[in-house]
């Protein structure tokens, strides 16, 4: 929640009135953007796949507001940029458990914690930020890709199960946007190909502040993938989906 699509989606609900309880695993921008929006945002450091920092996370939320009413999986990471990573045939399992335990894993424990959390009041609503790499093929590395249709059937294993406590489970499945991720991941994969190591080890995970040169040029190389045109896809769009699938305006989507 600290960064990128997180930080629209926290900004975006306090806007309506939410008050937060936002996790990462980054203590110095979380605890920045919450001191930026006191009272309403209180931060907690979380490594989404260790269990014990979810369940702290969703405890601090009840404990805080003396309940839970939405809860959104956002945390995730592309992996490193490696040969092993990128191709199936130099495939690295070792990479693939990292970037699945946080993923996949991380978003299975979200829903754990936070449908215990709200059984008691039969009410909540789970959203989960997968991608368009969790619905087609091609469109992103093979464990990342793996993850993100890892969450599309969490979503609906979870929903079919929790729809029975009156909780909904939704994700949202985004094209490319020009979060600092995607960006690092542009800028990083330009750099490896410029050096032609076979070997160089690039981690997305240590995010970059991007320009706004480099942000216009992302937006420019998505607008020129995407099926609409018109219109770019921003962290901002994203945060409305999400708002709207913890509203009760989708009180019967799930």
């Amino acid at each position: 929640g600290a960064r990128g699509i997180g930080e629209a989606i926290v900004r975006l609900f306090v806007k309506h009135g939410a008050k937060v309880v936002t996790a990462d695993i980054d203590e110095a921008a979380g605890e920045a953007l919450a001191a930026s929006l006191v009272p309403h945002v209180a931060f907690v450091r979380c490594d989404v796949s260790v269990e014990e920092d979810v369940e702290r996370a969703v405890d601090r939320a009840v404990s805080r507001h003396g309940r839970l009413d939405v809860f959104c999986n956002n945390a995730g990471i592309l992996g490193r940029q490696t040969c092993a990573a990128k191709s199936i045939l130099s495939f690295d399992a070792g990479e693939f458990d990292r970037v699945l335990r946080v993923n996949a894993l991380g978003t299975a424990l979200g829903m754990k914690h936070a449908g215990r959390a709200m059984m008691a009041r039969r009410y909540g609503s789970i959203v989960s930020v997968a991608s368009v790499a969790g619905v087609l093929g091609g469109l992103g590395p093979h464990a990342y890709t793996a993850s993100k249709h890892a969450i599309v059937g969490l979503t609906r294993n979870a929903a079919c199960e929790l729809g029975a406590h009156g909780i909904r489970v939704n994700c949202v499945s985004p094209f490319g946007v020009a979060t600092p991720m995607l960006i690092n991941a542009w800028r990083q994969g330009h750099d490896a190909s410029a050096a032609d190591d076979a070997d160089a080890d690039i981690d997305l995970d240590k995010i970059a502040v991007p320009s706004d040169q480099e942000v216009e040029k992302m937006e420019e190389v998505v607008r020129s993938l995407a099926t609409l045109k018109g219109s770019t896809l921003r962290p901002r769009d994203i945060a409305e989906a999400v708002l709207f699938l913890a509203s009760d305006d989708s009180r019967y989507v799930s």
